[in-house]
C-alpha cells in the first residue's frame, strides 16, 4: 500500500467521522424544527416524517403566548447580557493584573482562582444564597450580577485565564515603550492590552452569554418568580400550558403535543441561533486563536 493511498484513506475516515459527528448534532435540531410546523393530523399520520404536510404556525403562536415572550425574552437578553458584559470587563481586569504585575503570593491566588472552576456549584450555594438573603437580594438580579462583576461569574475562572495568556504573549517591552512616551497603566490597557484580546473578548461575551441564558437551576433559586427568562419559562412549560390550555372531553384539541412542544424549545433557542450567525466568522477565528474548544 502506497503512502497517497493511506493518505486518502485516512482522508476518507476522517470525512466519514466528521459526518457522523455532524448529523449526531443536527439530527435533533432538524427534528426540531421539522416537528414543531407539523399540526395534529401530521402528527399522528405515519408516511409524515419529515416534511409536513403544510406549514402549521399555530404552535408557535400558542408556544409564544404560553412562554410570554415578550417579557421572558427581554429578560433573558438582560439576564444574560449585562452579566456576560460584567464578567468580560472583570475577567479582562484581573487577567491583565496576573499578566502584568508582581504581588506578594501571586501563584498562590492565581492557583486559588483556578480552583474555583474545579469546585462544584453545590458547595458555595448554601453560603451564597443565605448572603444574599441577609442582604435582601433575593428576587434581584443582583445575585447574578455582582458575582459576575468581581470575576466570580458563571466559569469566569477560564475566561480569567484566556485574558492571563493572551496579556502575557506579548512582550512587556511595549508597555515600558509606551510608559516612556507617557501612558499612564489605565492608558496602556485600553490602548495597548485590549486590542490585542480581541479574540479573547469575543469568546468571553458569546459564551458567557449562552451560559447564562441556558443557567435555570441558579436563577430559579435566586430569582424565584420575580425575573422569568425563556428557559425558565421552558422549564415549567408543561404546567404553564395546562394552566392556559385545560383538557375536557369538550376541548380535546387542546391537548399538549409535540409540535407544540418543539415550537417551544425552538423559540427558547432562536435568538442564540441568530447570534451565531451573525458573529460566525468571528466566533470561529476566535475559537482558533485562545485555543479552546468550548467544553
Amino acid at each position: 500500500m502506497n503512502k497517497r493511498l493511506k493518505e486518502n484513506i485516512f482522508k476518507a475516515f476522517i470525512i466519514l467521522l466528521l459526518l457522523i459527528i455532524g448529523f449526531a448534532y443536527l439530527y435533533p435540531l432538524a427534528f426540531m424544527i421539522s416537528t414543531s410546523f407539523m399540526d395534529v393530523d401530521d402528527l399522528v399520520n405515519p408516511t409524515v416524517q419529515w416534511i409536513p404536510s403544510k406549514l402549521y404556525l399555530d404552535n408557535f403562536k400558542i408556544a409564544s403566548k404560553v412562554l410570554d415572550v415578550k417579557n421572558s425574552l427581554l429578560n433573558s437578553i438582560i439576564m444574560a447580557g449585562v452579566p456576560a458584559i460584567l464578567q468580560t470587563i472583570s475577567s479582562a481586569l484581573i487577567g491583565y493584573g496576573f499578566a502584568r504585575y508582581e504581588f506578594p503570593l501571586k501563584k498562590l491566588w492565581f492557583a486559588l482562582l483556578l480552583f474555583t472552576f474545579l469546585l462544584p456549584v453545590q458547595v458555595t450555594l448554601i453560603p451564597k444564597y443565605i448572603m444574599f438573603s441577609s442582604y435582601g437580594m433575593i428576587n434581584t438580579p443582583f445575585p447574578s450580577f455582582l458575582p459576575a462583576l468581581f470575576g466570580q461569574g458563571i466559569r469566569s475562572a477560564i475566561f480569567i485565564l484566556i485574558f492571563y495568556q493572551f496579556f502575557s504573549s506579548y512582550p512587556k517591552s511595549i508597555d515600558e515603550a509606551a510608559q516612556i512616551d507617557g501612558a499612564g497603566h489605565f492608558t496602556i490597557f485600553m490602548k495597548i492590552a485590549i486590542p490585542m484580546s480581541i479574540p479573547a473578548i469575543v469568546v468571553s461575551l458569546l459564551f458567557s452569554f449562552v451560559w447564562y441564558w441556558n443557567e435555570t437551576y441558579l436563577s430559579g433559586l435566586f430569582f424565584g418568580n420575580a425575573i422569568q427568562t425563556l428557559p425558565m419559562k421552558l422549564q415549567s412549560f408543561v404546567d404553564a400550558y395546562s394552566r392556559m390550555y385545560p383538557v375536557s372531553d369538550a376541548s380535546l384539541a387542546n391537548r399538549l403535543n409535540e409540535g407544540i412542544r418543539m415550537a417551544a424549545t425552538l423559540i427558547t433557542i432562536i435568538p442564540l441561533l441568530i447570534l451565531y450567525a451573525l458573529l460566525q466568522k468571528q466566533f470561529v477565528e476566535s475559537i482558533d486563536r485562545t485555543g479552546i474548544t468550548g467544553e
